[in-house]
């Protein structure tokens, strides 16, 4: 059996491919982490996102929201000047700002996003790669609402990466081992 065609394209891909990519995640601070690298990979490739996680770990405060929540200007500025991170300040900001809405109204991203999918994953069956979706009108949804709700830098595609990493939408092609893994 094919893996999906991107698992290919380096051993770090694979690895993430084969041991998290769309396999049902519900644990609030990895969900979290899965929302602030798919907001960090926007306009960017995927494996820069996944060489940069360990940095962004660690001057993440691994991705902890109630010490994210208290992150201030002198901390921005200091990610900003971290070579080892991806140093958009917009992308940054709007990490700092979720933590915030989260903490202060001590909401769960699990409750929150599986409720779109009625606590299960949505299976998909394409054949190719050119068949999967980069956002779709759940997506659109789902990124309109949390933006009610104040979250930053939620759109579609993001939203739409964002499920499919964390297992709300499962798009393995049907030649993937890890389809019913």
């Amino acid at each position: 059996m094919l893996k999906c065609p991107w698992a290919y394209l380096s051993p770090e891909m694979e690895a993430y491919h084969d041991k998290e990519w769309g396999k049902p995640l519900y644990d609030e601070r990895a969900l979290f982490e899965l929302l602030c690298l798919e907001q960090l990979q926007a306009g960017l490739s995927w494996q820069t996102v996944l060489k940069k996680r360990p940095a962004f770990r660690e001057a993440l405060a691994n991705f902890e929201v109630a010490k994210l929540a208290n992150f201030d200007e002198p901390d921005l500025a200091q990610l900003l000047a971290n070579p080892a991170l991806i140093r958009n300040r917009r992308k940054l900001e709007a990490i700092l700002a979720n933590a915030r809405l989260i903490y202060d109204q001590q909401l769960s991203l699990a409750k929150l996003c599986w409720a779109y999918v009625d606590e299960k994953p949505l299976i998909n069956h394409w054949q190719s790669s050119e068949q999967v979706p980069s956002q779709t009108d759940l997506a659109s949804q789902m990124a309109k609402d949390l933006k009610q709700v104040g979250f930053k830098f939620v759109g579609p595609t993001t939203i739409y990466s964002f499920m499919q990493a964390s297992g709300m939408v499962n798009d393995h092609l049907e030649s993937c081992p890890c389809k019913e893994a």
